[in-house]
């Protein structure tokens, strides 16, 4: 029998978002695709630095020493890098002493369509066009934005704080917001305060770190997630009533009414932080780790 990532968390990560390989991009963006390679090659022993994904990798894995028979985590490296270059990657990998030993190299095509096949129940990458097109597929995606730190900010618990309009929750609300306006919105939040919302997209991610988490005491668990809501009274209320639904947990909740969400990821010590607007990630991505959702390719948020 093949090693079932079924009853994994298995975390698909493009070597940019794992690394900081922004200058190699740059090569790549202004010399060509050879010029790139060839740069690759030739670095092969140049440990790259640190990547906006970096933290939340390690802390992760983590996870795996409570469970030396049976991996809760399965981080999965894939590329649009080809098999000769991937050897920086994978020597950079064993020299930060990083439990990864699956990989994926498209050698430049599309790496989304290969996400099913691994199980993956999230995927970051620096690709917009790969990002996109996991979320058209339904797979929990996020653009990882630029993010440098020199700390070793390493702990033994991980911290992942979303949004909730169209991230954990559908975009439902946040259309009637958008189109409607506040109070529109205030009331249709009203009528269907006893209405679960429907799921976002990464609702099945939640449940499957809420699964990780129930293996723990609650003080002991190596996972806390927080919500982290432009909404306050009294849209809360569907909130509560939706999570308490799903049956999954949720640690911390934040109902900002339109605070500035940064200092909260900050104080909260977000590992990353999920966001569908670039209104909130533009203040939050300067001191945290933070990474943009975006919206499906048919969704009339893209107009508005």
């Amino acid at each position: 029998m093949g090693y079932d990532l079924n009853k994994k968390l298995v975390i698909a990560i493009s070597s940019r978002a794992l690394f900081n390989l922004e200058d190699e991009n740059k090569i790549f963006e202004e010399k060509g695709l050879d010029e790139y390679y060839k740069y690759q090659i030739e670095n092969e022993d140049v440990l790259p630095k640190k990547g906006t994904g970096f933290r939340l990798v390690k802390n992760l894995l983590r996870i795996n020493e409570d469970f030396p028979d049976d991996k809760q985590v399965e981080v999965i490296i894939m590329s649009r890098n080809n098999s000769a270059t991937s050897l920086r990657i994978t020597k950079s990998i064993e020299k930060y002493k990083l439990d990864i030993a699956r990989s994926a190299w498209s050698g430049g095509s599309d790496i989304s369509k290969y996400l099913k096949p691994f199980k993956v129940d999230l995927f970051l990458s620096a690709n917009e066009q790969d990002v996109q097109e996991a979320i058209n597929e339904g797979i929990a995606a996020a653009r990882i934005l630029p993010y440098e730190n020199d700390e070793d900010e390493f702990s033994t618990q991980v911290k992942i704080a979303f949004d909730g309009d169209a991230v954990l929750f559908s975009e439902e609300s946040e259309i009637i917001y958008k189109t409607q306006g506040l109070n529109a919105f205030l009331e249709y939040e009203k009528q269907n305060a006893s209405n679960p919302m429907k799921s976002g997209p990464f609702a099945q991610l939640l449940s499957v770190i809420s699964n990780i988490q129930a293996k723990y005491h609650e003080e002991q668990t190596p996972i806390r997630t927080a919500l982290i809501t432009a909404r306050n009274s009294p849209a809360h209320e569907r909130v509560i009533r939706t999570l308490s639904q799903w049956g999954v947990r949720l640690d911390e909740a934040f109902f900002l009414g339109g605070v500035d969400k940064y200092e909260v990821v900050k104080a909260f010590g977000a590992d990353i932080f999920f966001d569908d607007q670039d209104v909130h990630l533009e203040n939050t991505s300067k001191v945290t780790p933070s990474a943009k959702v975006p919206y499906k390719k048919e969704s009339i948020l893209n107009n508005i």
